[in-house]
């Protein structure tokens, strides 16, 4: 998941850092890195779907992106992108989330993030903005289940301006979230909650705040009104949320925290708890630290017990690739696609274990499964890369050139785009899908750059 596997991480930072390079010098100050997993995913979209429904926002629309960060924050950007840092995911309840998801939704539906567009004068933070929306190479850049990509620069410039709501549409936005989980029959005590965690902290200097504060700006007279809303108004306190929520809430916190606080993981998930949550949490720690057995016994008796879901059987494949096993990889990773075939990031994980043997009969195989995840996930620049190794091995020119267009697209490199479109459309059949799609890919960036 969260470890870039090496054969891949050079590809991955090559890939965001071209997506980076507007972006001033003297802006670089951090790094952001965005990170891919289809089960977390699934979980917040699960999550946040009755409030975009809720809120008339498409859910479809909508892009949920996980920042790997270990601080106290979620946030909105560009109109419709979601983001929520893995810290924020592992430090809260599920109330305290699903608040915070209702108040970002409150901004999306607001429009807050489209009237702040005046405030977008400096050219360095519109380089900035451009380089953190770049989801299509930022969240598509890694594999399948891993996707870590380090982006450079501006991280702190872009959350104080572009960013940082006022305090008004910060007050629209918990008016709204309320009564979205209102209209649920959510409570709202999770986003009082939140607030009064985070209550003091505009007291503390500004590189101590947490940056949910620096973002939001909180104040006193917020924290009341959502207290009142909760004491005196609300109908729904003390409800609980879907069951099942509950449920996925644990296991994501286990994945997270076996991920990328594995020693911590080990601790606080001791070996006589037998939960599933703590198994999980147990397995992907003991992978992260090396101990590749005692995670692969974890994870085959995780199987045993749901042999159906998805996530296990990925987890497995992650586990035997990246420790050299790429044919034993494939069985749990076709189980996984089997299990969830919409997915475009379990299929890329299995076209790549597949590439990965060496052997001409997966070939074949190996192209059907790139082209669905490609088809799902158009913007993955390390699909199309894939897609193009694979159709170079099979002496396939017209295909490796629309690949290539493809991945070039992705990568933001409009020049390489328009020279592999080029190619593609003089060789691939006249009306085919992939020659009017490189005709497309020829004619938008010619409208970018001017080009003749």
């Amino acid at each position: 998941m969260f470890a870039v596997p090496k054969r891949i991480a050079s590809a991955a930072v090559a890939l965001l850092m071209s997506v980076t390079m507007a972006v001033q010098p003297a802006m670089a100050q951090r790094k952001i890195s965005f990170i891919r997993d289809t089960e977390i995913e699934h979980i917040l979209r699960t999550y946040s779907t009755p409030i975009f429904n809720a809120a008339n926002v498409v859910p479809e629309a909508v892009t949920i992106g996980l920042v790997r960060e270990d601080s106290l924050n979620a946030f909105v950007a560009g109109g419709q992108n979601m983001f929520f840092h893995t810290g924020f995911l592992m430090d809260t309840t599920l109330g305290e989330l699903l608040g915070v998801a209702a108040h970002e939704t409150g901004h999306i539906a607001g429009g807050h993030l489209a009237r702040s567009g005046d405030a977008m004068s400096n050219a360095a933070t519109i380089a900035t903005i451009f380089t953190l929306l770049g989801l299509a190479a930022a969240l598509g850049a890694g594999r399948g289940d891993v996707a870590a990509g380090v982006m450079g620069g501006g991280q702190e410039a872009a959350m104080r301006t572009f960013f940082a709501f006022t305090r008004a549409q910060e007050g629209s936005a918990d008016e709204a979230a309320m009564m979205y989980l209102e209209k649920l029959g959510w409570s709202s005590e999770g986003l009082l909650q939140m607030m009064q965690k985070l209550a003091g902290q505009e007291l503390l200097p500004e590189n101590r705040q947490v940056e949910f504060v620096r973002t939001h700006p909180l104040t006193r007279n917020r924290i009341e009104a959502i207290r009142n809303f909760v004491e005196t108004k609300s109908q729904n306190n003390g409800k609980r949320f879907p069951e099942e929520f509950y449920d996925m809430h644990e296991r994501m916190v286990a994945k997270l925290m076996g991920f990328l606080r594995p020693s911590l993981a080990l601790r606080r998930y001791s070996a006589e708890d037998k939960g599933i949550p703590a198994r999980y949490a147990r397995a992907i720690a003991y992978y992260q630290r090396g101990s590749t057995k005692d995670a692969l016994d974890l994870t085959d008796g995780l199987i045993a017990q749901e042999k159906d879901n998805a996530y296990f059987h990925e987890l497995k494949g992650q586990i035997l690739f990246e420790n050299g096993q790429a044919a034993d990889a494939v069985i749990p990773y076709r189980e996984s696609v089997r299990l969830d075939p919409e997915s475009g990031l379990l299929r890329a994980s299995l076209g790549q274990a597949l590439l990965e043997v060496g052997d001409d009969r997966f070939l074949q195989e190996a192209i059907t499964h790139l082209n669905a995840a490609a088809r799902i996930e158009r913007g993955s620049a390390l699909t199309w890369r894939l897609l193009s190794s694979a159709y170079s091995r099979a002496d396939m020119p017209p295909q490796l050139a629309y690949a290539r267009a493809e991945e070039a697209l992705a990568r933001g490199d409009i020049r390489a785009a328009k020279y592999h479109a080029d190619h593609a459309e003089r060789m691939l059949p006249a009306g085919s899908p992939e020659w009017i799609r490189a005709q497309d890919i020829r004619v938008m960036v010619e409208s970018r750059v001017g080009m003749n």
